[in-house]
């Protein structure tokens, strides 16, 4: 359930940037940061999570794995802004529906985990209609591929790091703070910062904390539960979504490869939640 919470709210990030079209995409990250850290410290403090969290940050062998985690949400942040703002939604969902192939490498090479029969055969229907997406959009493919391993080395980082989803998200939060803080204050200084512009993009800027916080926490409570096959392939109902709102409500074409290819993609989705339902109802009948 959190891990579908999580990327429904992903999927429909598109239209919330798009309101922010008119915003510069580093400010909109900026403000994401600093508006997440408010947000996340608040929630510490009612539930008396301010302790782990100081401790996380007096602790190197949590602390270098959050900054790496940081790195790599900061950079999927900003690609992601940008190329929604910039008309390349169907591009961004590309990236998402790249990355769950990363993940689930990454779940086998990385952890050792194991694969059914069944499974390879959903991962390489997926993989096949992925490929036929990334063939027909070369142009905007590095959009596509900073998305999917940005994203895919955060959650493979924060399954690796024993720490509470809240408090390691406020860790990373806080280490991003910095940097957010300098460039809004250039930005400030250049008199070009959206913030104050009018009441709307305030309000939209302030919710964006919100926005981000809520899916990063049940994607983090779903990445320390799940096998990362299992987290990789669910991924897909982020980018459908995204595909979908670039398709029907902002208008981006769409190929006939295009269309091959999703139906391949919902092809092996479909093997994979069969194969996982069939496994599960074994599992139940031999426990009962």
């Amino acid at each position: 359930m959190a891990a579908a919470g999580a990327y429904g709210l992903w999927g429909l990030l598109p239209l919330f940037f798009r309101l922010l079209h008119h915003v510069d995409p580093v400010e909109i990250v900026t403000q994401r940061v600093l508006w997440s850290l408010l947000l996340i410290l608040a929630l510490l403090a009612l539930r008396s999570g301010l302790p782990p969290f100081l401790a996380a940050l007096r602790t190197p062998r949590l602390l270098l794995p959050l900054a790496g985690s940081a790195l790599m949400i900061g950079i999927n942040w900003l690609t992601y802004v940008w190329a929604v703002n910039d008309g390349h939604v169907v591009a961004a969902s590309l990236g998402y529906f790249l990355n769950p192939l990363v993940v689930v490498t990454l779940g086998v090479v990385v952890l050792k985990e194991k694969l059914r029969r069944s499974q390879m055969l959903a991962i390489g229907v997926a993989a096949i209609g992925v490929a036929i997406l990334a063939a027909s959009a070369l142009t905007t493919l590095w959009i596509s591929l900073a998305l999917a391993f940005s994203f895919a080395f955060y959650g493979l980082l924060r399954k690796l790091t024993p720490v509470a989803p809240m408090t390691g998200l406020g860790v990373e939060t806080l280490l991003l703070t910095p940097p957010a803080i300098a460039y809004l204050l250039w930005e400030i200084s250049h008199g070009g910062v959206g913030f104050g512009q009018d009441v709307p993009t305030t309000a939209l800027l302030i919710i964006s904390g919100a926005v981000t916080t809520v899916p990063l926490v049940l994607f983090a409570m779903a990445a320390q539960r799940l096998p990362m096959a299992t987290l990789g392939l669910l991924q897909y109902l982020a980018p459908t979504l995204q595909f979908l709102c670039g398709i029907i409500i902002f208008g981006e074409k769409l190929s006939g490869g295009q269309m091959a290819s999703f139906g391949l993609i919902w092809l092996g989705l479909i093997l994979f939640a069969s194969d996982s339902f069939i496994t599960a109802r074994r599992n139940r009948l031999a426990t009962a």
